[in-house]
């Protein structure tokens, strides 16, 4: 609800700027759909219009199909989702000859995610899809398990820069950098991205859980293990949107838990320049379009038209600023509490 003392500007589409840079990518707005969340966009025709998006992320992708793991692979939470999907998929060369050709026809930026267990898998996927016309960027899902060495590419610096330093080398299309939140030092990760050469970096990726049944003594995922999403990790993604926006100078693409304005304007103000919507596509397909329409009264609320003037504007509460941003009741701009 807005304050009564704080007007909506006048304003017409014209005039309100929702474009945003992340690195040499140039996106029309800020929203984005998150991978995995959205398939490949054929089960949302008829629910969303593509071409509004600012970007859309498909299922990831590798080098060769996935049947992924054993159900249960979802479970949902008292304020998420767990997922144990394994990276189902049918692989680059059903992809390209496939689901591309329709993606790039929606009209809306198409971002690549692709996933390897190594370096070298990387770095032949990329390879495979510099040379594709229309393809936005890549994004590099660097949180699933380097078979050859028992750890995970994405909770290592070195490691990390080594995976974004190789697909660097081989493609002109911009890079980002999905990091996991599984890791002690999100920062030095994030600066192993930028160091390989990363044009962004997406903050986050689920965080690891388990769901139990007690009374028949067995784990709910048929991998034991899953990535938790939605509501409950939104705290987290913006812990480490926060902490690497002042370390690490790359655009940075927020992700977790997102579903109302007020989530959307957090992750702006802490220094995201676009965010991902992806639990919340399962609930309300047309989730992302609200948020797209409810932006403008939202910058309207903090006094500008255009998107830029509030990513990155915190005010953090030193001892000149303390009493400026003492707590107080919070007011949803939806007029609605955030689901729990």
């Amino acid at each position: 609800m807005l304050h009564p003392d704080r007007p909506s500007l006048p304003s017409t589409p014209s005039e309100i700027d929702l474009s945003v840079s992340l690195g040499r990518l140039r996106l029309p707005n800020p929203i984005l759909v998150a991978s995995g969340t959205f398939g490949y966009g054929r089960e949302m025709v008829g629910f969303v219009a593509m071409e509004r998006l600012g970007g859309i992320v498909p299922k990831t992708i590798t080098r060769r199909p996935r049947p992924g793991n054993s159900p249960w692979r979802t479970v949902e939470t008292a304020a998420g989702l767990l997922n144990s999907i394994g990276l189902d998929n049918d692989g680059i060369d059903s992809f390209l000859k496939h689901q591309l050709p329709w993606l790039l026809a929606c009209g809306a930026p198409v971002i690549v995610s692709i996933a390897g267990a190594s370096e070298e898998e990387f770095v032949h996927l990329a390879d495979r899809l510099d040379g594709v016309r229309g393809i936005a960027a890549l994004e590099l899902n660097i949180s699933c398990p380097n078979v050859s060495h028992g750890i995970d590419l994405g909770t290592d610096p070195e490691m990390c820069r080594r995976v974004v330093a190789g697909v660097r080398g081989v493609t002109k299309l911009p890079v980002i950098a999905k990091l996991t939140s599984n890791v002690t030092d999100i920062v030095s990760i994030a600066k192993g991205a930028r160091d390989g050469g990363a044009d962004a970096i997406t903050l986050i990726n689920t965080c690891q859980g388990i769901a139990i049944d007690w009374r028949r003594r067995r784990p709910l995922l048929g991998n034991v293990i899953g990535g938790l999403s939605g509501p409950a990790i939104k705290p987290i993604a913006l812990r480490c949107v926060y902490q690497v926006r002042q370390a690490v100078d790359l655009p940075i693409i927020g992700v977790g838990g997102i579903q109302t304005i007020d989530d959307c304007m957090e992750f702006f103000v802490t220094g995201a320049s676009a965010v991902q919507i992806g639990t919340a596509n399962f609930a309300e397909p047309i989730v992302s379009t609200r948020l797209l329409d409810s932006l403008p009264n939202a910058l309207a609320h903090l006094g500008t038209t255009r998107l830029t003037d509030v990513i990155g504007t915190l005010i953090l509460p030193t001892d000149s600023v303390a009493q400026a941003v003492a707590p107080r009741s919070h007011q949803p701009l939806e007029g609605q509490p955030h689901a729990s």
